[in-house]
């Protein structure tokens, strides 16, 4: 046995075992797939460990003494190109952290951010990111109130790393947990998947071809206050029980991190999920499978089966979700299971992704 394989040997056939990486970091722990839980559930959780960090949500929901709740969320984001078709790494941080807060149906309100910064940077480019960041965080209703800046020698951070932190408002009446997913739900994805990861690959060159594929990333709280006035139609807000954002790892990863958390099945049908074109070509050239590949502007809704038609209206009716699609349902086992009922007829377990799919991608 080694730190990369081992061999399995049946009848002279090799099957390479991925090993469980317990010495070292590699790639694959920050994929969000299982690495990554593994990581943080053997080496995070037991130092740290507390009800609010083990509820495993987009953003730690904090209750303070006067009633009112709030949203926090720390994100880090190494992408690589820092510029890619649809936006950059500055761009990127303010959508990340307001998504994060969103998930939890929370107002977004203020930000931080960190800046590690390597020697050398062009300092126009640092200007071109921090007026990206302004933007986008115009379009959020945000506000940038604190950070800090560190500089390194070359080469030991690649061009610019930044963390956010955010903080949100949550409404009144809104419970939305990873937990909450009940059978009979409805699952609804808000737009096309695989976008961003896509559009990544395009920017590093590693497509091989042309694409005209854009990024997603976007911030999301527009979409979710629009979801929460169409469900508050029909049931109140808390007919919408999940909501999550399908960065890394995908769509696949975040359905079965819901799965597990609420000890539910969930199944989805591979017709119902929307895919560009040029995302499923570049998919079907690569070997890769769009449940797995990054997004940064969509979110999974699971919502009550009698507010789904309402919810799923009003995300139509916003810019942002005009994609919107129906793909599932939510049943009562296997627990923590999802399933995709495929285009020819069968159903197969959809898996978390497992390893490492496409590294520095957020």
């Amino acid at each position: 046995m080694t730190d990369e394989k081992e061999s399995v040997e049946f009848d002279g056939l090799i099957c390479p075992v991925p090993l469980a990486h317990n010495s070292r970091i590699v790639l694959g722990h920050g994929s969000g797939g299982r690495m990554s839980r593994d990581l943080i559930e053997g080496t995070f959780f037991p130092p740290f460990d507390n009800p609010i960090l083990r509820a495993g949500d987009d953003a730690a929901v904090l209750d303070l003494d006067n009633g009112l709740r709030i949203a926090i969320s720390t994100d880090a984001h190494v992408i690589s190109p820092i510029e890619f078709p649809g936006g950059d790494i500055g761009r990127l941080a303010i959508c990340g952290t307001v998504n994060d807060l969103s998930m939890m149906g929370a107002i977004p309100l203020y930000i931080t951010a960190s800046f590690m910064l390597e020697e050398g940077l062009a300092i126009p480019r640092l200007v071109a990111i921090t007026n990206s960041m302004r933007a986008a965080a115009e379009e959020a209703g945000i506000l940038i109130v604190a950070g800090d800046t560190k500089v390194v020698e070359k080469g030991k951070v690649d061009e610019i790393f930044i963390s956010t932190t955010g903080i949100g408002r949550i409404r009144e009446g809104v419970n939305i947990y990873g937990r909450n997913a009940q059978p009979g739900d409805v699952v609804i994805i808000s737009g096309t998947i695989g976008d961003h990861g896509i559009a990544v690959l395009s920017a590093r060159g590693d497509l091989g071809f042309e694409a005209n594929i854009q990024s997603d990333v976007a911030p999301l709280n527009s979409l979710v206050a629009d979801m929460l006035q169409g469900a508050e139609v029909s049931k109140g807000v808390n007919g919408i029980h999940v909501l999550r954002d399908p960065t890394r790892g995908g769509l696949a990863t975040a359905l079965n991190e819901i799965a597990v958390q609420s000890q539910v099945s969930i199944t989805i049908s591979e017709d119902a999920v929307p895919v560009r074109q040029p995302v499923l070509a570049a998919c079907e050239i690569l070997g890769f499978d769009p449940l797995y590949i990054a997004n940064e502007g969509k979110l999974i809704a699971i919502v009550s089966e009698d507010c789904a038609d309402l919810v799923l209206a009003s995300m139509r009716a916003n810019q942002l979700g005009r994609d919107a699609a129906v793909i599932g349902e939510v049943t009562s086992g296997p627990p923590g299971k999802v399933l995709l009922k495929t285009s020819i007829g069968t159903t197969r377990v959809v898996d978390m992704l497992a390893g490492e799919l496409l590294p520095r991608i957020c």
